[in-house]
């Protein structure tokens, strides 16, 4: 068994060691409905994005580089990493510093990009979708269908077509909105293993504080 086990993480380390800065083939920008995070674990770390006074609706959970099947991740890359500064100027849109850097490290690294282009791109991505406005009206805890939070995506961005969006939950939560798009940040088709939308009747989706 252990020998079954060693040559399992051999394998996958081998794996992961395969992924090349710059090769990959799409993009996933993940968006979260902050609200949603901080309830199922924002609150309980007394995350800065959770406390009263913060209003950011959907951030930007990350832009992630995507293969047709699978994703590489924690790249190696010769650019240099992000400074404090950079990571700070990104919470407005990602919540948190720390998110950035995570996303920086973790798939950042992977795009090929300087940590001052992916970020640009990034909030290009971002400021490029609409997100539904009708979201910031809601002003109580409510149940609804996890395919009417895809629909109000579709209605508010022309040419955004159903296999290009899914929408994921968590712990009985709406989670996120997950776009995929081309390295030129057109809207594309997901890949099988992205378009796995949540099949919830009843997901639970709470208001901005």
């Amino acid at each position: 068994m252990r020998r079954l086990f060693a040559l399992l993480m051999l394998v996958a380390g081998a794996a992961h060691a395969d992924d090349t800065a710059g090769e990959f083939d799409y993009y996933v920008m993940a968006l979260s409905w902050s609200a949603n995070w901080c309830a199922i674990e924002g609150d309980a770390r007394g995350a800065q994005q959770c406390k009263a006074n913060a209003d950011y609706g959907w951030i930007l959970h990350g832009l992630w580089p995507q293969y047709e099947r699978g994703y590489p991740a924690n790249c190696r890359t010769t650019h240099r990493a992000p400074s404090r500064s950079q990571t700070a100027e990104m919470s407005d849109i990602m919540g948190s510093a720390g998110l950035a850097w995570h996303q920086w490290r973790k798939h950042g690294v992977c795009t090929g990009l300087t940590s001052d282009d992916y970020f640009a791109l990034s909030r290009l991505a971002y400021d490029r979708l609409v997100r539904p406005p009708v979201f910031r009206r809601i002003d109580r805890d409510i149940t609804v269908p996890a395919q009417v939070i895809e629909d109000a995506f579709l209605a508010d961005n022309p040419g955004l077509l159903a296999d290009q969006i899914t929408i994921t939950c968590k712990d009985s939560y709406i989670q996120e909105a997950r776009i995929c798009l081309t390295r030129d940040l057109e809207f594309r088709t997901c890949g099988p293993d992205v378009i796995r939308d949540c099949t919830l009747r009843d997901a639970r989706f709470a208001p901005m504080r």
